[in-house]
């Protein structure tokens, strides 16, 4: 079955035997949605787009600016056709009537002898509706084959070649920020002539050859899909199958993010080694290029992630709070792998752009997983979360590891609410812990002062006779 009814397919039927065309020959391949009978010169806001006009022509008579001005209306209203009676009510055609149709590919049919508009409209939709019955039945199939074939694709190009050879037309993929797949693929000469559509900058009468979707993933934009033809309009029926396909899409990259998120669970020995300072910076680095290939990163540092009642949660609930908290952070610049350690869920999260600002995007980060209404299995996202020191070479995460367990202690011991802190922000409460556990000072008064006494050193100054006169007044 066709999947659009076109003015060609509607004069192939018995009323329309004794007609002629006198315009728009070139626009025969117009989609018809619907027909109308009628009679009256402002038509603007009548009309929809796509029906085919029956009139008798007494609306403009024999006034020829009356008719321009009624077919030019037509024409910007994406009407299919129009179809008039001559000589009962009018027996004018004007020239620059028929050079407007012709420029702007619209049908102009005339009715040679008097036809009943009743039997005309009532076989078109006759037509038209069991046509929509049969593109439904039609679309129930496609989406059976298509669930179907979910059970074992390994490709979403398997997904994009399906929809491609059931409508026959052009099918892109863009993958946010720009890469664009072409189903089938196109020498540099047509792609050139189709990136303009997908970054809509076509001309108004080329946009109903363009549609699309946009591919979500956990509330995230992943990608957007694009049907796109040069040689037809793209219809209802196809914009249907655009949205199943759509979703579908979006399932199997769900499922490949999730067996993926699960892959990273299963891989916790080497980062326990890692957080335990075992690894050395060229096995950090090689995990990274086969584990994560795309990550270029700038440093690091430990994020410590207590929930409440962790021992109730299932290993889906938790690889799908990994799975979410994953797609919030890289929008931020982040990535991360993630290991349960002694109750706690245990991130290493890579910087991926300037460490100036790292701090800022994490607070950003985080208040978007807040202000979500997450939910772990039965119980809303409750957490405390606690960051470690930044490390600049990734061999040092264990320290980040070790600071981050001090800040939730810290954190643990002076709040008892839901929060999050740094602990580059801790300052006075790490001192008040060092006292109360009657530790060694000397390494937190040199992470302040070292600067100041490897100053007077070098340059032979007294800053640290002088907070000492400062401190004794």
């Amino acid at each position: 079955m066709s999947l659009y009814i076109t003015v060609e397919d509607l004069l192939q039927r018995k009323y329309f035997e004794n007609i002629e065309i006198v315009a728009g020959h070139e626009g025969l391949s117009r989609i018809v949605k619907w027909v109308h009978v009628m009679d009256v010169t402002k038509i603007k806001n009548l009309l929809n787009g796509s029906e085919l006009i029956l009139s008798t022509g007494l609306a403009w008579k024999e006034d020829k600016n009356l008719f321009f001005s009624v077919v030019e209306q037509l024409i910007e209203s994406q009407a299919a056709a129009l179809c008039f009676e001559i000589g009962t009510y009018t027996s004018i055609l004007p020239q620059e009537i028929i050079d407007l149709a012709n420029e702007h590919h619209f049908p102009i049919i005339l009715f040679k002898q008097e036809v009943p508009f009743v039997k005309i409209t009532q076989d078109i939709h006759t037509l038209l509706i069991n046509h929509q019955y049969q593109m439904i039945s039609d679309l129930e199939g496609y989406s059976q084959k298509l669930n179907k074939k979910l059970l074992t694709i390994e490709n979403h190009l398997e997904i994009l070649t399906f929809i491609q050879q059931f409508l026959n037309v052009q099918v892109a993929i863009l993958f946010h920020p720009s890469d664009i797949q072409f189903i089938p693929n196109v020498d540099a000469n047509e792609r050139n002539e189709l990136i303009p559509f997908i970054n809509n900058l076509v001309p108004d009468h080329l946009s109903t050859s363009i549609a699309s979707v946009p591919i979500q993933l956990l509330g995230d934009n992943k990608a957007e899909l694009f049907l796109l033809s040069k040689v037809r309009g793209i219809t209802d029926f196809d914009r249907l199958i655009l949205d199943r396909t759509a979703t579908a899409l979006a399932q199997f990259l769900l499922r490949k993010h999730y067996f993926e998120e699960k892959r990273r669970n299963e891989e916790t020995d080497f980062l326990n080694n890692w957080l335990e300072g075992e690894c050395s910076e060229d096995a950090i680095q090689d995990y990274i290029a086969y584990h994560s290939p795309q990550v270029v990163g700038k440093g690091g540092f430990v994020c410590l992630c207590r929930l409440e009642t962790l021992d109730s949660f299932s290993n889906l609930d938790l690889t799908y709070f990994k799975l979410y908290a994953r797609t919030i952070f890289e929008q931020h610049g982040f990535t991360f792998y993630s290991i349960e350690r002694k109750g706690l869920l245990v991130f290493i999260f890579l910087n991926m752009r300037s460490t100036a600002n790292w701090k800022k995007r994490m607070t950003e980060g985080i208040q978007k997983l807040l202000q979500s209404d997450l939910k772990i299995g039965e119980y809303k996202f409750r957490h405390m979360l606690a960051i470690g020191k930044y490390v600049q070479e990734l061999k040092n995460i264990g320290m980040s590891y070790k600071t981050a367990a001090e800040t939730l202690r810290i954190q643990t011991r002076w709040s008892e609410q839901e929060s999050y802190y740094f602990y580059d922000d801790l300052h006075i409460y790490r001192l008040i812990s060092k006292l109360n556990e009657h530790l060694e000072l000397k390494e937190i008064v040199m992470e302040y002062l070292e600067p100041v006494i490897e100053y007077d050193k070098k340059y032979n100054a007294k800053l640290m006779g002088y907070l000492e006169n400062l401190f004794s007044m």
